[in-house]
Parts: structure tokens; sequence; C-alpha cells
């Protein structure tokens, strides 16, 4: 199936004069620049009539899907009740029932919350709490790690094209390489750290799993060194991989839990930073002290509403079973079809997070214009393989943000089987395309050089 894509309907818009001209002119050459007018579920409508099947999630915004109605009308019933939505000298009622959930959900000695806005704003709230708590500067994170675009959780980024020309960043921090414990007691030992900052799987650096030791020898080791064992769940949390969260996998129980991302149903910023006692008492002391970390959104009613809603939908409907057998069809059916491709080097995930990732090939007929594209620029083989996916297929997907030839596969959880097939089918017939089709890399070359020249 072809699908035709049009493009030029949005840069000369308002948001390509005021917002971001260069993102529409990089939509554009990728073919991706599309109207989306309807989105339900797994399904977005455009304008132009077509169904475009949803596996990226907003990089695991939608775990309830788009729009999921149930999550509207408690909006619009908080909208209509017009109550406090930003009174601020109040103690919200809303506030204090999601953060009761989120606890309860969460266990482990997680019982106190902070509300902000987003998975950044929740790592500067945890860099913050740490240091009040330990009386230490340094942060130490996992190589690899992606946890936000401000400048401290900047800081905690490994990837030089995320923090180039913004220095200098937070001081006193450090990368430890993900997996590897001797490493992370050497630094530990120093104590000198704070937080050890960690994705329990690392999503944009290639939905890296770690063994089934790891989480726990680093939380020992945390606890040894008095160093605050924190777990950024932003994009693993919210039954992404089948627990509420995925440190549920590995039987750990971290200090402080940084939620985000699908905590409201994909429709009103909020994330959540829940914390022990002790932690929270080392910052919220005193009276004098009530109001000494805050976040002017952070507790609105629309967003609570909406988080309790989500809540509902995830747990009435089931979807953490939902993720677990749902990942499991797609890695089967996935492994199945990509078999005996030598550009294909795994197929790997947990629930609903997963990845397909790809490597340089071996036989020269592929490997010369692999690499040619590969030098035009890192990104360029990924990003023909998600426009591949759209354009010809209607699946919308990305590679990891801090690893280019891994193609992250995240639907919502409310996917249904018959487009997690689809999916497997489409990709099938790129990954095919890729290996046999001439046409592929000579196409693929175009639109790289083209991005790059700007023309």
């Amino acid at each position: 199936m072809s699908l035709a894509v049009k493009t030029g309907s949005l840069q000369s818009n308002l948001y390509g004069q005021f917002v971001n001209p260069q993102w529409v002119k990089l939509l554009d050459v990728l073919q991706m620049n599309l109207d989306y007018r309807v989105c339900r579920d797994a399904e977005l409508r455009t304008a132009d009539g077509r169904t475009i099947i949803d596996f990226n999630s907003g990089y695991c915004v939608h775990n309830i899907g788009h729009n999921h109605p149930q999550v509207v009308t408690a909006l619009t019933q908080e909208i209509d009740a017009a109550g406090p939505a930003m009174l601020q000298n109040h103690a919200s009622e809303s506030a204090g029932m999601l953060a009761a959930r989120l606890c309860g959900l969460a266990g482990g000695g997680l019982t106190k919350t902070f509300f902000a806005s987003s998975g950044s704003e929740g790592v500067e709230a945890a860099i913050k709490f740490a240091r009040a708590h330990t009386k230490r500067a340094g942060i130490l994170h996992a190589a690899g790690g992606f946890h936000g675009l401000t400048c401290g959780a900047l800081s905690l980024m490994s990837d030089a094209f995320w923090t180039d020309g913004f220095g200098p960043l937070l001081p006193d921090t450090a990368a430890v390489p993900f997996g590897d414990i001797a490493a992370l007691e050497r630094l530990l030992a120093t104590r000198s750290f704070a937080a050890f900052i960690v994705e329990p799987v690392q999503a944009e650096a290639g939905v890296v799993v770690p063994s089934a030791e790891y989480l726990p020898a680093a939380q020992a080791l945390c606890r040894r060194h008095g160093t605050l064992f924190v777990l950024d769940e932003v994009q693993t949390g919210l039954f992404r991989t089948g627990r509420f969260l995925a440190a549920h996998h590995f039987a750990v129980e971290p200090d402080i839990v940084v939620l985000a991302k699908a905590l409201s149903g994909g429709l009103i910023p909020c994330s959540a930073v829940l914390m022990t006692e002790r932690v929270y008492a080392s910052v919220f002391s005193s009276l004098r002290r009530a109001i000494i970390h805050s976040s002017t959104f952070g507790e609105n009613g629309l967003a609570m509403r909406a988080g309790l809603a989500t809540l509902d939908v995830l747990e009435d409907e089931r979807l953490g079973e939902r993720a677990i057998r749902a990942g499991q069809r797609l890695q089967r059916g996935l492994a199945k079809r990509l078999a005996g491709y030598e550009m294909v080097r795994d197929i790997r995930g947990l629930g609903l997070l997963n990845a397909v990732e790809f490597g340089a090939p071996r036989s020269l007929r592929l490997r010369v214009p692999y690499e040619t594209l590969a030098a035009l620029h890192p990104a360029a083989f990924g990003q023909i393989l998600v426009m591949r996916l759209l354009r010809d297929h209607g699946f919308l997907s990305q590679v990891c943000g801090n690893n280019f030839t891994v193609l992250k596969v995240a639907p919502p959880l409310t996917v249904t089987d018959a487009q997690l097939d689809g999916f497997v089918a489409a990709l099938g017939e790129v990954v095919e395309g890729m290996h046999k089709s001439a046409e592929f890399w000579s196409h693929a070359l175009g639109i790289a050089r083209r991005a790059l020249t700007g023309i």
C-alpha cells in the first residue's frame, strides 16, 4: 500500500513563521508534514482522509490512546464545575487523591508526592531534593540516559548532540556506564554523590533492558554509600512495560521516582515526583519551608483530574496486562518476519516499549550505500526508515534520541492485535526493500542530501 504524502501545507502558516521554521522544513524534506485532524486510540486521521497508526505514542505520552473519552469527560466536568483550578493558596483535594493513588501503586516506601508540569521539571526537583537530603553536591547518572532538556536535567546527559552550545552546565556530575556495577561502586565509594539517577530501561539509548541483577545491585550500593537511588520513569512508568513502574520488574525500592508523560492521558502537562518520608522531610522540614519548592501549574485542577481519570482507565481496562501480552505478540512477530536480514541486529524490549536495532551490512553491495548515507548524517538511515513506514504504510514511528540506528516501537497500550500485525508486516516490507532494492538507497541518498542542503 502506498500513501502519497502531500507536503507544503504548513510551511507558510504561522507556525513556520513564528515558532520553528527549521522543523517545518525538515518535516517537508522527510515527507512527514501531515495535517492531523482527529486522533482516537492509536488512529490519527488526516485532513485528506487517511488514517495513520501511531507507534510512537508521543514518546510514550499516549499510554491510554489519544483523547480517551473518559479523560475528556473528566476534564469537561472539571471545567464546567468552575472550581479552584489555579487558586494556589489552598490544599487541593484532587492533588491529595492523585498523590495517594500514585503512592499506593508505586509502593516501596514512597509516601509523598510533589507535582510539576514535565519530566524535566521533575528531574530538576529530584536533584534539589537529593542535595537537600544528603548535603552532597554530586549527581551521578548512567551514560546514554535521557533525562530532559532543562539545564539541570541536561547536565545528566552524556550525548554531545544535546549538550553542545549550552554550557557550562551543572558542575559535580558524572556518568557511569549503564549496567556496569564495578564502575558504579568506584564512584559511589567517594561518597560525594547525592543521587544516582537512572532509567530502569534506557529508552532513548535504544530501549536497553538491564540484567535482572543490575538495579538491585545498584540500589544496594547506593544504600551502602549514602547516595539516593532515583529512578527516572518518565517513559517507562504508568504500565508502559506491563507493571505500574518498570522498577517493579526488578524488585527495587527507590528513594525517588519521577513520573510524567502518560500521567494525564496526553491532554494536560503533568509530572509527579514520588519520594520517601525521609527525603520529603529534608525539604519541607518546617512551616517556614512549606513553600521552599513549588511549581506554578503543578497542582492545577485540570492536571489532577486528568491524572485520576487516566489511572482509572489504566486499571479498569487492565492495560498493564495488555502491554505484556501485546509486547510478547509484537516481539514474536518481529522476530519471525525480520529473521535472516543482515542489517537487523536485535529485537528487544519490555511490555510495549520495544526496539529494532539495525547495523552496518556485511555485504559490499549494501555496505557502500549504507556508509555513504551514514557519512551524510548519523541519523539519516533511521529517518529514512521512519519516513518509509509513514509514507508507504501509514505507521508513525521514530528512532531513539541517543541511538539513531534503533527504531523505537511504542504504540498506545490500547493498540489492537490487527494493528500490531500490520506494523510487523509493514516493517518487514521496508526491511526487505532496503536489502533487495537499489531504489531504496538511491531515494534515501537523495532525501538526505536535500535535508542537508535545505533544497
